[in-house]
């Protein structure tokens, strides 16, 4: 049996070989075949979900609710110590100081990361700006949308604050950041579709036992999470959906 190990197509390009690395981990580890899709838009993903051959799935959390509730899938880990903040950034030669300084009809840049999305038009609030206020630019990566930053194409930019920080020390440097979340409860998670039920304790084993091993460093580094996975339980799982719905109201 081959299990469909489909990953959020929001990590940056640095960390692809870390996900082909943890893949082979857990078939070692775990004695279950993984087949690891790594869709590179949110298109691409909806895609493969509609086929409903997705077995797990490291969804982010915007995502990881609607699979939750209307799908069925159970959570199960997610990274430890690892958040979900976002960044908003200008360009370092922008007139833009502060958050307050943009105005209704200015333009920001964003990719299809619905949750980063979410979490910018909270942070936009000291503003006075709504989601109609704004002139959205659809970018597909966040290096993308830093180019536009910093050409003064658009007036500011969201970032997922991961993928912020792997930007090229040459490209922050040309970029200001205006303001950064620190919200400390919503995670990208771990999801198993419910007919993994026999399968799940080896490959919940599999996961949270990365990083024990002589080795695991160079996975974890790759990878970008230091700590390793951790458990996250349906309490967990449930606290996180309704701030998410806290969010959206």
């Amino acid at each position: 049996m081959t299990i469909t190990f489909l990953i959020a197509p929001d990590f940056s390009p640095e960390r692809f070989a870390g996900w082909h690395m943890l893949n082979t981990a857990l078939q070692r580890r775990s004695g279950v075949h993984l087949h690891l899709v790594t869709p590179a838009t949110a298109h691409e993903q909806s895609e493969v979900m509609a086929t409903g051959q997705a077995d797990l799935v490291y969804a982010n959390p915007f995502d990881a609710v609607d699979m939750i509730r209307t799908q069925g899938y159970v959570p199960f880990a997610r990274p430890a110590q690892r958040f979900d903040e976002m960044v908003i950034a200008t360009g370092s030669e922008s007139g833009v100081a502060t958050v307050e300084d943009l105005r209704p009809g200015c333009r920001i840049a964003l990719t299809e990361n619905r949750d980063v999305k979410l979490i910018g038009l909270r942070l936009l609030e000291p503003a006075d700006l709504a989601e109609s206020h704004i002139e959205w630019v659809h970018v597909d990566s966040y290096q993308a949308a830093a180019r536009k930053a910093i050409k003064g194409e658009v007036e500011a930019a969201f970032f997922l604050a991961d993928a912020y920080a792997s930007l090229t020390k040459l490209t922050r440097s040309h970029l200001r950041v205006l303001v950064e979340s620190a919200i400390h409860d919503i995670s990208h998670v771990l999801l198993a579709h419910p007919r993994l039920a026999g399968d799940l304790a080896a490959i919940e084993k599999a996961f949270l036992g990365i990083g024990q091993i002589q080795g695991d460093v160079e996975l974890l580094d790759a990878l970008g999470f230091p700590h390793g996975f951790e458990v996250m339980s349906q309490e967990q799982a449930e606290f996180m959906i309704d701030l998410m719905d806290t969010l959206l109201d």
